[in-house]
C-alpha cells in the first residue's frame, strides 16, 4: 500500500492515513487495481490504525470506519461480488509487561476501539499482519472475539524461524489454534525463497488453514528508491509452490503490486483445493518459547506442585507480606529437577489471590521458559492470571461447582487456556467410577452449550486415598480407561493422594504411577525431585514406546547402579536457563533483576572496586549473553531481562566510578527512528544495550528529521548516530542525515538498522550495518 501510495502522490515523509483521508478517490482506486486484478480480498489500509500509531488529531472509530468503506466500495464496484474486505490489523509498536509498559487490557481495549471502527465500515473479515509477539496477538484476537463473530486470521512475522520475541512458528500456531483463530498466516520479513523453511513448518502444525503472503524478494535501493527484485512471473511461480504445498491462502506483501496479484493468480488456477492440517490430540500447552503437548501419544510428564503454601510456613509469610523469594526458589528447584509444567498456587489466609496470582505468574512467565498451571479456586484470580500470561497456559481446575465452568469455561475459550475438569459435584467425593464419569460427561455437555472446544479439555482423575477406601485404586485406574480410549481426553492426577494415612508413601505412589500409565495417564501433579517417582515416569515412558531408541533412558540413568536411594536424574534438555545464582555473572546472565542490587552490595561490602566489578563481572557476563542471542540459545525476552539486570548494577555503580579519577567520559550516539516512521521498539533495546557498554545514549525518539538529529549530534557532542526504521517507505529517509552530514563537512559516523535495512543498503549511502541489539554494539565499539 505504501509503495503504491507514494507513485500517486504520497510526499516522502507525509503519513498515509492523512494522505487517504484527503484523497480517498486514489485509495479506492488502489483497492480497485487489486480486485480487477484478481485478488478475493482486499486488505484495509488500517495497519496503524490504533491510538498509539495513528496521528494527532485523527480519530480512531472514524478512521478505520473510512478506510473500510474505501475498500468495500471498491469491491463492490470492481469485484462483481466476489471479493471481500478484510479489516487490517498492525502491531501496536508497544510491548506488554513485563517486556513493556503496557498492561493487556488496556492493549485489547486499544484494538476494541479500532475494531468497533472496521466493523461499522463494512468489512467481512478482520486480519491481524506482521505480528512479531505472540503476548500481542493474544489480545487482539481476545478484543475480536469481544467485538464480533466475524472470521479472523492472524499472520505473524518471522526470522529465522522465530518471531522478535523468540517465538517459534509451532508456538504461534499452537497458541493460536488454541484461541480458535481460523486462519493462521505469515507475512513479511521476507520473501517467498526465505520463507520456505517457517512455511513448510506453518503447514506442518497448523490444524486450521493456513495463509502465507510473502514480500516480492528483499528489497534493494536503487537511484535513491526502495525497491524489490521479484517481478510479477519469478515472484508468482515461487509463492504458488505454497499452495500446491497445501497453503490455502495465499498473498503478497511489501512490494507486490497487481500485476504480482494477477500472475499469482494465473499461477494457482487449477491446483486441488487443500486440505487443513492434523487437528492435535490431547492438549498443548505453550510459553513464549516452548511447547508442551500432553495425551495418549505423548511421554507422560511431572506437573511441579511445590508452589502451593500447604504446610510451608515461609511461603506462606511472603506471599502474605507480597514477596517471591521463596516461590521463585521452588521453581528454581522444580525445573532443574526435570517438571514439564509448574503448578501455581498461592491460597493462604490473608493473601489475596487476584493480586498475588498475577504478580507471581508474570515473573515465573519472565523467568523461566516452562508453560504454567494457575491452581486456584478464586475465578477473579485466575481471570487476571490469563491476562499477565503470553501464551496458552493450564488452568487447573473446573470442576462441577455451580457456576464455575459457566464464568470459567468462556475465559479459557477466548484466552485459548487449556483446563483440567475435574469429577467433583457438591462435599461428596465420588469414590466410583462410574459417579466420575456421569459427572465428567455432564461437564462435557455443559463446554458443548458454551461453545467450548473439547481440545482444551484434560481430566483429574480424582485419585483418593487407598487407606480409606481399599477400591480407590481400581476404581481411579478403570476411570483414566475410560477418559483415555471411549472419551479420547488426557488426564492428570494429584499423585500423592493414594498414599495418605500409610507408611513407604514413596513406594506407593511409584507403583501407582506406574499402574496409571499403563492405564492412559498422561501427566501427573508430584513433587520433581523425588527420585523414585522420576524413575517411575522415565522407566514407563521407555516401555510404553515414547522414548524412542531409549535415548532419554539411557542419557539419565546410565551410571545408575539400582542400590539404595537413586540419585535425582538430571533435568530435560532445554527446560531453562541458569536458576541458580550465586554470582553477579550468573545473575546478568540469568536476567535475576530481583538479586542482582543484593549481590553488588556484598560485593562492595567485602571491598571489591566498582571498576573490577564492572570489568570483571559485569561486562563479561552481558558479553555472554550478547553471544547467547547470536547463537539463537537466547531470544529478546532474556536479551532484555539481562540488560535490565546490567542496569540495575549499574544504578548502584554508577556514583562510585564517576567519584573515581579513572572514570572517564563516555562516548556519545544520538540515536533516532527517521521522519515518517512511528516504531522504536528496535531503537530502544540497542539504547538499553549501548548503555550498558558504556555509551551514553541521547534518544532523540521516533520520526525525527534529519535536520534535528544532525543539530542534536553537534550540541551533544556524538561520536556516533544511530538510526532505525521499520518501512521501507521511510529507511530511505536514512540517507538525508548521511548526506546532511557531508553537506556540513561533520565527520560523524552513521550507524542503521530495522527490519528492512540490510548491508547493502547501508553500504549505498554511506552508513553501517548492524543486523540487531548484539550487533550494534559491537559495531559501535568498533566505530569509536
Amino acid at each position: 500500500m505504501g509503495t503504491m501510495l507514494q507513485a500517486r502522490g504520497l510526499a516522502p515523509g507525509q503519513d498515509p492515513e492523512s494522505f487517504c483521508l484527503e484523497h480517498p478517490d486514489i485509495l479506492r482506486g488502489v483497492h480497485a487495481d487489486y480486485a480487477r486484478a484478481g485478488a478475493d480480498v482486499l486488505t484495509t489500509n488500517t495497519f496503524g490504525g490504533t491510538r498509539f500509531k495513528l496521528p494527532a488529531g485523527i480519530e480512531v472509530f472514524e478512521f478505520n470506519r473510512l478506510m473500510a468503506r474505501a475498500a468495500r466500495s471498491a469491491a463492490e464496484e470492481t469485484g462483481g461480488g466476489r471479493v471481500f474486505v478484510a479489516g487490517s490489523l498492525g502491531p501496536s509498536g508497544k510491548f506488554l509487561r513485563p517486556l513493556g509498559e503496557l498492561d493487556f487490557e488496556e492493549l485489547v481495549q486499544a484494538f476494541q476501539e479500532q475494531i468497533r471502527g472496521l466493523l461499522e465500515g463494512g468489512v467481512d473479515c478482520l486480519i491481524a499482519e506482521t505480528q512479531f509477539d505472540i503476548a500481542e496477538a493474544r489480545a487482539i484476537v481476545v478484543a475480536a472475539r469481544r467485538e464480533s463473530d466475524l472470521p479472523l486470521a492472524v499472520s505473524m512475522t518471522y526470522e529465522a524461524g522465530r518471531t522478535l520475541t523468540g517465538s517459534d512458528v509451532e508456538i504461534c500456531v499452537a497458541t493460536l489454534a488454541n484461541m480458535g483463530v481460523d486462519v493462521i498466516g505469515m507475512n513479511c520479513s521476507a520473501g517467498p525463497v526465505e520463507m520456505r523453511a517457517a512455511a513448510a513448518e506453518l503447514l506442518r502444525f497448523s490444524p486450521v488453514p493456513v495463509l502465507i503472503q510473502p514480500n516480492a524478494g528483499l528489497p534493494e535501493l536503487k537511484e535513491g528508491k526502495t525497491v524489490f527484485p521479484l517481478g510479477p512471473e519469478p515472484f508468482a511461480e515461487l509463492t504458488s509452490a505454497f499452495a500446491a504445498a497445501g497453503a490455502q491462502c495465499v498473498g503478497g506483501c511489501c512490494g507486490t503490486s497487481p500485476d504480482h496479484i494477477a500472475a499469482l493468480r494465473r499461477a494457482i488456477s487449477g491446483l486441488p483445493k487443500p486440505e487443513t492440517g492434523p487437528q492435535p490430540s490431547g492438549i498443548v500447552l505453550t510459553s513464549r518459547s516452548q511447547v508442551l503437548r500432553i495425551g495418549k501419544h505423548e511421554p507422560l510428564c511431572i506437573i511441579g506442585e511445590r508452589i502451593n503454601p500447604t504446610g510451608k510456613k515461609q511461603l506462606t509469610a511472603e506471599l502474605q507480606a507480597g514477596e517471591f523469594g521463596a516461590a521463585l526458589r521452588l521453581a528454581d528447584e522444580q525445573v532443574e529437577a526435570g517438571a514439564r509444567i509448574l503448578d501455581v498456587n498461592v491460597g493462604a489466609p490473608l493473601v489475596d489471590e487476584a493480586v498475588c496470582l498475577p504478580e507471581l505468574v508474570a515473573r515465573l512467565a519472565a523467568r523461566h521458559p516452562l508453560p504454567l498451571a494457575f491452581d486456584s479456586s478464586n475465578m477473579d484470580a485466575v481471570e487476571k492470571a490469563l491476562a499477565v500470561y503470553p501464551a496458552s497456559p493450564l488452568v487447573n481446575s473446573i470442576s462441577g461447582e455451580e457456576g464455575r465452568m459457566e464464568r470459567l469455561g468462556p475465559l479459557c475459550r477466548d484466552f485459548g487456556a487449556p483446563f483440567i475438569l475435574l469429577p467433583l459435584r457438591g462435599r461428596k467425593l465420588p469414590v466410583k467410577a462410574a459417579e466420575r464419569i456421569a459427572i465428567v460427561e455432564d461437564l462435557l455437555a455443559r463446554m458443548e452449550a458454551l461453545r467450548i472446544p473439547r481440545r482444551l479439555a484434560m481430566v483429574d482423575a480424582l485419585v483418593l486415598a487407598a487407606s480409606s477406601s481399599p477400591e480407590a485404586g481400581r476404581e481411579c485406574l478403570e476411570f483414566i480407561r475410560y477418559c483415555t480410549h471411549t472419551l479420547d481426553l488426557p488426564t492428570t492426577c494429584g499423585l500423592s493422594n493414594i498414599s495418605f494415612g500409610l507408611p513407604a508413601r514413596e513406594l506407593l505412589n511409584a507403583t501407582f504411577l506406574n499402574l496409571a500409565a499403563g492405564a492412559g495417564l498422561c501427566s501427573c501433579i508430584a513433587n520433581p525431585s523425588n527420585a523414585r517417582i522420576a524413575e517411575s515416569m522415565d522407566a514407563a515412558n521407555l516401555l510404553l514406546g515414547h522414548d524412542a531408541g531409549a535415548e532419554r533412558f539411557i542419557a539419565r540413568y546410565s551410571g545408575w547402579n539400582g542400590g539404595g536411594a537413586a540419585p535425582i536424574p538430571g533435568k530435560l534438555a532445554g527446560t531453562s536457563v541458569a536458576t541458580t545464582v550465586a554470582t553477579i555473572g550468573e545473575a546478568v546472565i540469568a536476567g535475576h533483576r530481583d538479586v542482582i542490587e543484593t549481590l553488588i552490595q556484598a560485593a562492595l561490602d567485602a571491598g571489591e572496586e566498582p571498576f573490577a566489578i564492572v570489568g570483571e563481572r559485569l561486562i563479561p557476563a552481558i558479553t555472554e549473553v550478547g553471544a547467547r542471542y547470536e547463537r539463537k540459545e537466547y531470544f529478546l525476552p532474556q536479551l532484555i531481562r539481562s540488560a535490565e539486570t546490567m542496569q540495575k548494577a549499574f544504578a548502584i555503580l554508577r556514583p562510585l566510578l564517576e567519584k573515581d579519577s579513572r572514570s572517564s567520559v563516555r562516548p556519545v550516539v544520538v540515536m533516532a527512528t527517521v521522519e515518517g516512521d512511528i516504531h522504536d521498539i528496535g531503537k530502544n533495546i540497542v539504547n538499553l544495550m549501548l548503555g550498558n557498554h558504556g555509551f551514553e545514549v541521547v534518544d532523540l525518539g521516533k520520526d525525527v528529521k534529519a535536520d534535528l538529529i544532525v543539530e542534536a549530534a553537534v550540541r551533544h557532542g556524538a561520536v556516533l548516530i544511530g538510526l532505525s526504521a521499520l518501512m521501507t517507505t521511510t529507511m530511505v529517509r536514512m540517507k538525508d542525515t548521511v548526506e546532511l552530514l557531508k553537506e556540513r563537512g561533520l565527520e560523524k559516523k552513521v550507524m542503521v538498522g530495522g527490519a528492512v535495512v540490510t548491508d547493502a543498503f547501508a553500504r549505498s549511502i554511506g552508513a553501517h550495518y548492524a543486523r540487531d541489539a548484539v550487533d550494534a554494539v559491537r559495531l559501535a565499539q568498533s566505530l569509536v
